[in-house]
C-alpha cells in the first residue's frame, strides 16, 4: 500500500504548502535582487527559502487535491498520480534551470530551492509511479478493504 501512501501524504503536505502560501510570517518578502515577477500577489520566500506567488500556491493546491484524489481512486489512481507528479515536477526542475523559463515569463517562480525541490519531488514519485512493487496482497486489500490471510 506504499503508493496509496505516497498520494495521500503527497496530498497532505501540497495543500499545506498552498495555504502555508498565504500566511504573512511564513511567507516572507525574498531579497532585493530576486527576480521580478509579473504576478507579484503573495510573492515571497516560502519559509525564507522557497519563492512562490499566488499562482504557485494554487498549483500546491490544486496538486495536494490530486494527490487526495488519487488516495481514494486505490492502487490505480495514486499510481497514476504519481507518474504524472514525476512529469510535471521533472518539467518544472527543468525550467527553473533556463532563463525566462525559470520564472515561466513572471507567472510562476520556478528558481532557487525551488529547483532541487522539484527534481527531488520528481524522483521520488518516479519510484512509486514505476518502480514500487504492488504485491497481491496490497491489491486485495485495495478491492476489498480486508488483508490477505486475516481471519
Amino acid at each position: 500500500m506504499g503508493i496509496r501512501y505516497f498520494a495521500i501524504a503527497a496530498g497532505v503536505v501540497y495543500v499545506l504548502v498552498g495555504l502555508m502560501g498565504f500566511v504573512p510570517g511564513i511567507n516572507v518578502p525574498g531579497p532585493p535582487d530576486a527576480p521580478q515577477m509579473a504576478i507579484d500577489s503573495f510573492y515571497g520566500y516560502l519559509m525564507g527559502l522557497f519563492p512562490v506567488n499566488v499562482i504557485h500556491n494554487l498549483v500546491h493546491l490544486a496538486i495536494g487535491a490530486w494527490g487526495i484524489w488519487g488516495y481514494s481512486n486505490g492502487i490505480p489512481g495514486s499510481r497514476s498520480f504519481a507518474r504524472g507528479l514525476t512529469v510535471v515536477y521533472a518539467l518544472f526542475a527543468v525550467m527553473g534551470l533556463i532563463p525566462g523559463l525559470n520564472t515561466a515569463f513572471g507567472l510562476v517562480p520556478l528558481f532557487g530551492h525551488d529547483i532541487w525541490l522539484h527534481a527531488g519531488t520528481a524522483i521520488l514519485a518516479a519510484y512509486f509511479g514505476w518502480f514500487q512493487h504492488v504485491g497481491l496482497s496490497d491489491r486485495v486489500q485495495d478491492r476489498t478493504g480486508d488483508l490477505v490471510g486475516r481471519h
